[in-house]
């Protein structure tokens, strides 16, 4: 099968997929760039989170939380207050922990061209993280992401460990970064229009160049240095049998 037909078939079958997310819907901040990469015809989203604040509670190990073992407490998509966070602590029995996690969005690409210039975006918009991987089958993802979560315990067997004045500190810090997650997405959104606009110019000239002349090429970019790096449970979903090659490209400290 042709790829681009083959990635067509995928893309189809991912989109008319019911969404199984907890929420069941687009998180509101994130719509307009789900939107806009399911329009185009290279890309296709699998999955996205706008960030959130959440408050779990379950054992805590050397890995961090573990969440097929925790319950939520509190999941929010909005600034979070410090009366919120008290009263569903009152149904900890165990490790409550207070975390940020910010936007995080995959997408499956119709080539590595595409997967490259998306990425890019990503980057320059804040999102430092991100990073591409090709299956054994040839899709090509895309994971958009930073690192500016939180993470930190706040109850051990129930007790609670630190005082309100310290949990209010913490979700001052937490909404903040909420703030700074919701610039980014913006600033993605903005720079991902304009470079659709760019790449759209850019193939219309190539098109006239190549009827005018059959045999020019174009060079390849540099495609940067391939790293095997882990699989977080939150991501293998979205990588062929958790074995594909992650391409980090223009990587940077957040």
């Amino acid at each position: 099968m042709d790829r681009s037909a083959e990635f067509g078939r995928w893309k189809a079958q991912s989109l008319s997929k019911a969404d199984l997310s907890r929420k069941g819907s687009v998180d509101e901040d994130a719509v307009q760039v789900v939107e806009l990469l399911n329009s185009r015809e290279e890309f296709f989203t699998t999955s996205s989170c706008a960030g959130r604040i959440l408050l779990l509670d379950g054992s805590i190990n050397g890995s961090g939380v573990q969440k097929q073992h925790c319950s939520w407490l509190l999941v929010t998509h909005k600034p979070c207050v410090k009366d919120d966070v008290m009263a569903a602590l009152k149904g900890t029995a165990s490790d409550a922990v207070l975390k940020f996690e910010p936007f995080i969005l995959h997408v499956q690409c119709r080539t590595l061209q595409d997967a490259q210039t998306l990425h890019s975006v990503a980057v320059d918009s804040g999102f430092r993280n991100s990073g591409i991987t090709v299956g054994k089958r040839g899709k090509t993802m895309l994971a958009v992401r930073s690192t500016h979560g939180l993470e930190v315990p706040l109850s051990h067997k129930g007790k609670l460990m630190v005082t309100e004045e310290y949990i209010e500190f913490l979700l001052t810090i937490a909404n903040k970064k909420m703030e700074e997650n919701k610039k980014r997405i913006g600033r993605f959104y903005n720079c991902l229009q304009h470079a659709m606009e760019r790449e759209t110019i850019s193939n219309s000239h190539s098109k006239i160049k190549e009827k005018k002349n059959p045999c020019c090429t174009r060079k390849k970019g540099n495609q940067g240095k391939a790293h095997n790096l882990p699989v977080t449970k939150d991501n293998e979903k979205e990588l062929e049998g958790g074995d594909g090659l992650e391409l980090r490209l223009f990587l940077g400290d957040d």
